[in-house]
């Protein structure tokens, strides 16, 4: 069944190291463990914020000692700035894996490519290179946001690595099908599932889920779907292809929210509320 990820997006940005730290103690005390971050975070234009949400994961990790944790480390902007830019050779990712592994120790679990708008198989191969260096260590090799997975995928012909690919899915958008090449494999992460906090009743493109979710809460054998939050959620777990779905709760409150509904989902079928691939 697909994990929940806590996202680190808005760290150091919209919400402060103290609420990041609630999450992280939450999450934990939860019995979670999987943490995504990224080293443009927080994209909040600001040059001094740079790599600030992964120092305050760091932050914390290191006041608890903490050495269980799963991160997931996309690596390739070199600015947060919402520019194009990126690094992705050989010799910096692997300056990167180096850093990370002295950082995180232990909780380092994926070590992902962000933001690869590139088309030339001989870098592209550069860049796999590094991942399978990665992989041969013991992490997870990873693809977020990549212009050519075809490339990609034709290149791991002679690598063979078992990526975790990382796409916008939700019930308006999904970027699923720009991976084909990789389907089949329960190893994708879906991020983006709120749809950038469209809302029942005010966003006209959500009118069509009115009848699906009446007749679904028709059954008394399960509690009723109310919230978007749960229809994102919900539209991402059923996906047959999913191994973990990014959230990103800015409250302990709104965090509890989305674990509760995680664990109901485990003790309850949903499988009827609609088809994993509606859109």
């Amino acid at each position: 069944m697909p994990t929940p990820i806590l996202g680190t997006a808005y760290w150091g940005w919209k919400i402060p190291a103290p609420t990041a730290f609630d999450l992280l103690d939450a999450l934990y005390a939860a019995g979670f463990r999987e943490i995504d971050t990224a080293t443009n975070y927080p994209i909040n234009k600001i040059p001094e914020d740079f790599r600030k949400a992964e120092m305050i994961l760091s932050d914390w990790i290191n006041a608890h000692g903490i050495r269980d944790l799963k991160i997931t480390a996309k690596v390739g902007s070199i600015n947060n700035l919402r520019s194009p830019e990126h690094l992705l050779t050989q010799s910096f990712l692997l300056m990167c894996l180096d850093a990370y592994h002295q950082m995180w120790g232990a909780n380092l679990d994926t070590f992902m490519v962000h933001w690869d708008n590139r088309d030339a198989r001989s870098e592209i191969r550069d860049t796999m290179e590094a991942l399978a260096y990665a992989g041969e260590k013991g992490w997870r090799p990873g693809l977020s946001g990549i212009l050519r997975p075809d490339i990609y995928a034709d290149l791991n012909k002679d690598f063979g690595l078992d990526f975790r690919i990382q796409f916008k899915h939700n019930i308006l958008e999904s970027k699923y099908e720009h991976y084909k090449p990789f389907h089949g494999a329960k190893r994708f992460v879906a991020y983006g599932i709120n749809a950038g906090g469209a809302k029942i009743g005010a966003d006209p493109r959500l009118d069509f889920l009115k009848p699906i979710l009446e007749k679904a809460n028709e059954r008394k054998d399960r509690p009723p779907i109310e919230h978007f939050f749960q229809v994102g959620i919900l539209f991402a777990y059923l996906h047959p292809d999913m191994e973990s779905i990014l959230i990103g709760p800015s409250s302990v409150e709104q965090l509890e929210k989305n674990l509760a509904f995680f664990r109901r989902l485990e003790a309850f079928d949903y499988t009827d509320f609609f088809e994993p691939q509606r859109r």
